[in-house]
């Protein structure tokens, strides 16, 4: 059953607070048609319905803020310390749940305070303490985060959805003489729409036909202790330690400044998730080609996973930072289930473990004519290390051509300029002499720095004395 949207559109009720105030939201669609069986485990509708706006984080070359240089918004009274003042963010555990800890910022906001991205205002320029506040009153609420589905696995919801297939006589299967839904062509994510848009100076409104929830995962929309909610307490540690070393030292260590790997979660993190998307299908394989840099992912078709290792698995038991994928049809709909993830971060988004694992549905949606418009994609997220229950995100992938139609995808290197030196991502010349350590990319690069540089007479806590908190 396909989940309906209305129309995805700038939201101009904040700007009645100034003309620096930006945010997108969505209406999400009443409940849907209730002529068909709904599914077992996918295309149910976000939970609820109404209008959410995002934390009021800086849009690139918007300033989004709601009060600046240390000063706290009018009605609200700020915290005796939070992240930008504070001297040892772990001693401030059970402050975390309190928005205002952050200055009610997104996780975005917090990556962005020191207009660290292209054409982004720049709120801190020496001193932390005068980080801006993003929106108090506005966030993406926890119920329309997590899967509706009741799995506790991602096998389980596989198996599911494979057996409702089979009771309708699939799933169904394809040969080089009948060929699957022709899909072959290029895409783009909504997120690199609007992005294109605003920096070509024209108003960033997504056609209705394109419209899709809010995309939370790349940091635009929640309040941080939104997100806490759903990790457990080792992973809300570790988030809050990335966002404190970003907006508080200015010492981010972001993959991609550091030639390091991506990650399978970039896929769903701001243009680069994906920017570009590429897609060919054939009867036993469907390829993704596109994301950030060089990100390629295979749905095996009518594959079975060996379930003999730490996770399911297609190759040998060694974990790969994009995954395995097997997948199976169902009528015109592509269900896929990846294992074997190299646990990882994304900036402005939480770590990951070996242990995660998705399911994802891939439906094309087409107009009043059948003409393909794109792909959605909903996708459930299993963590059993790092989530405290599954969740779900929801997003639409327009077509821009076929491949003889769109530029071409030419593979990319990464060429590093930028080396971390007394803590901090600096940019070196030819020729510059440093002293270069080896990183360890399976032992927490980016925290190794920062535990070294930047938390000398912290009191890091041990495993157990962590604690989960929930929220008010």
């Amino acid at each position: 059953m396909k989940v309906s949207h209305s129309t995805l559109r700038l939201n101009r009720r904040l700007l009645s607070k100034g003309p620096a105030v930006l945010a997108l939201s969505i209406i999400i669609g009443s409940a849907p048609p209730v002529a068909a069986q709904r599914s077992v485990g996918r295309g149910w509708p976000m939970a609820g319905e109404g209008e959410w706006v995002g934390a009021g984080v800086p849009f690139y070359n918007i300033d989004a803020a709601t009060a600046k240089g240390g000063a706290s918004p009018e009605g609200t009274t700020p915290l005796a310390r939070d992240i930008f003042t504070t001297n040892d963010f772990y001693l401030d555990r059970d402050l975390w749940r309190d928005p205002r800890y952050f200055r009610c910022n997104s996780t975005l906001g917090l990556d962005s305070q020191w207009g660290d991205y292209s054409s982004a205002p720049t709120y801190i320029k020496d001193d932390p303490a005068t980080g801006a506040w993003g929106h108090c009153d506005v966030d993406y609420s926890r119920e329309h985060i997590v899967s509706p589905y009741g799995f506790a696995t991602a096998r389980a919801h596989y198996e599911a959805l494979l057996t409702e297939t089979r009771a309708r006589g699939g799933p169904a299967e394809y040969s080089r003489e009948r060929m699957p839904p022709d899909w072959d062509g290029r895409y783009t994510n909504n997120v690199s729409v609007v992005f294109g848009l605003m920096r070509a100076g024209r108003e960033p409104v997504v056609p209705a036909e394109f419209s899709e929830p809010p995309q939370w995962i790349i940091g635009y929309h929640n309040q941080v202790p939104t997100i806490l909610s759903l990790l457990t307490p080792e992973y809300q540690q570790r988030l809050v330690q990335q966002l404190f070393h970003q907006a508080h030292d200015r010492a981010a260590q972001w993959s991609a400044m550091l030639c390091r790997p991506e990650g399978f979660m970039r896929w769903w993190s701001g243009p680069g998730g994906p920017g570009t998307l590429d897609v060919t299908v054939t009867p036993t394989r469907v390829q993704f080609l596109g994301g950030s840099g060089n990100a390629i992912r295979n749905v095996h078709v009518g594959r079975s996973f060996d379930l003999s290792g730490a996770v399911p698995r297609l190759g040998a038991d060694v974990p790969r930072w994009l995954g395995e994928t097997v997948g199976f049809w169902d009528g015109n709909a592509l269900i896929t289930w990846t294992s074997n993830i190299q646990g990882w971060f994304t900036h402005s988004s939480w770590e990951y473990s070996n242990k995660l694992q998705t399911i994802e549905i891939w439906t094309p949606r087409a107009d009043r004519q059948g003409k393909l418009l794109g792909l959605e994609h909903e996708t459930v997220f299993y963590d059993e290390e790092a989530l405290t229950q599954p969740i779900r995100n929801v997003r639409f992938l327009a077509r821009q051509g076929d491949f003889n139609d769109v530029p071409p995808n030419n593979l990319t290197h990464c060429n590093q300029t930028l080396f971390v030196v007394d803590g901090r991502a600096t940019p070196l010349v030819p020729g510059a002499v440093i002293q270069y350590r080896v990183e360890d990319l399976y032992g927490r690069p980016w925290a190794a720095v920062w535990e070294e540089y930047f938390e000398q007479g912290m009191q890091h806590p041990k495993g157990e004395d962590l604690f989960d908190f929930e929220q008010d």
